[in-house]
């Protein structure tokens, strides 16, 4: 005789998944001790959860929480917001991911999801890069991004946010894996950015929506963001730097770990140049990179006549995007992009140089 089920076990799962205590260790031994996701669960099941290993406070929370409502609720606010989740059950679950030992439950996306499946490298590093950092960065994402590489990053600042940039300025695609919930910014000084990569890229994370950005929470974010990625290159790194947590996933997952050499005397490239005495592959150019998967032949090269802005870097673009008919003040332009006042004032010069703006009396701009 089947017993009657409450609600679909997938979204079963999402719902447990936003409640307190309930993480990867509690679901694991809820799973292993033949726990049923579709449906309320009975004392006895509580009891034997217990006996598994799982806090009794977080077996009583479930009782009293997991309800049919409450399922319902989960799944339709997820929906109204905007935000996919996908589980270890779905078949649009990204294959890189499953072969994780521990791959996340429920994966949150918000943006063309289909990305995490597609041809993924991971481009990560130090949240202070020099300027030589934030070069080689920009040149290696953007040429990769244009191959048809799928650029994976965690939108911290420094590295993460110019390889994210690099890829959209290629008319490229990327992905940012936060640290925090799918729709937490951080840090928020990336919220332009955030914003665009949702328009042409994706943002997920395996936290449950609202969770706001904690330090114990980044190396498993760099689990992920190696979990989905054929490879992962470091850019710049001190040999104490959290990017290196990323490249340390990767060789445990058996991908690709790539570095770019810099000066002895930086402390940025210590950690990038132990890597490369450690084994991983020295890169010089984007060539270095896409020489190591001949095997992929599903990338296709982004078309540059796609581009209706060739000329502009995607901070350009967005910039011009805030312009009207009417004069815009610098001011009103860095608190509209949350973008530093020095930033603004290179790109409204190159805008200039490029015949898109012309400045006006009283340090106003004015589109042309």
């Amino acid at each position: 005789m089947s017993v009657k089920k409450d609600w679909d076990e997938r979204a079963g799962l999402i719902a447990l998944h936003q409640l307190q205590g309930v993480g990867w260790h509690t679901l694991n031994k809820m799973v292993q001790a033949g726990w049923e996701p579709d449906r309320r669960m009975t004392e006895r099941e509580g009891t034997r959860l217990v006996e598994a290993g799982v806090p009794g406070k977080t077996v009583d929370r479930i009782r009293e929480k997991w309800t049919p409502d409450f399922v319902r609720r989960v799944i339709k606010e997820l929906d109204r917001r905007e935000i996919i989740p996908l589980t270890l059950w779905d078949s649009t679950y990204p294959q890189m991911l499953k072969e994780l030992s521990q791959p996340p439950w429920v994966l949150y996306v918000k943006g063309d999801s289909s990305l995490l499946s597609g041809p993924c490298l991971a481009v990560v590093g130090t949240r202070k890069p020099s300027s030589y950092g934030k070069q080689a960065t920009h040149s290696l994402s953007e040429n990769l991004a244009a191959q048809g590489w799928v650029i994976v990053s965690g939108m911290a600042a420094g590295v993460d946010g110019e390889a994210h940039r690099a890829a959209l300025d290629a008319g490229g695609k990327t992905v940012a894996v936060l640290g925090s919930g799918v729709d937490v910014v951080y840090p928020k000084h990336h919220r332009s950015l955030y914003q665009e990569i949702l328009k042409r890229g994706a943002a997920c994370s395996e936290m449950p929506p609202g969770t706001q950005p904690h330090p114990g929470l980044f190396p498993q974010r760099n689990r992920v963001i190696s979990g989905l990625s054929f490879g992962s290159l470091v850019v710049e790194a001190a040999e104490r730097s959290g990017s290196l947590i990323t490249a340390d996933f990767s060789m445990e997952q058996g991908r690709e770990v790539f570095a770019v050499p810099g000066p002895i005397t930086s402390e940025n490239s210590r950690g990038t140049n132990r890597l490369i005495q450690q084994g991983a592959k020295s890169v010089l150019q984007a060539e270095d990179v896409l020489e190591e998967f001949p095997y992929l032949t599903q990338l296709r090269p982004v078309m540059e006549a796609e581009d209706p802005l060739p000329e502009l870097g995607e901070s350009e673009k967005e910039l011009l995007s805030l312009f009207t008919e009417s004069p815009v003040a610098v001011d009103a332009l860095a608190e509209k992009s949350e973008r530093p006042i020095g930033e603004i004032h290179q790109h409204l010069l190159s805008l200039q140089v490029k015949g898109y703006i012309r400045q006006l009396p009283g340090a106003q701009f004015i589109k042309v």
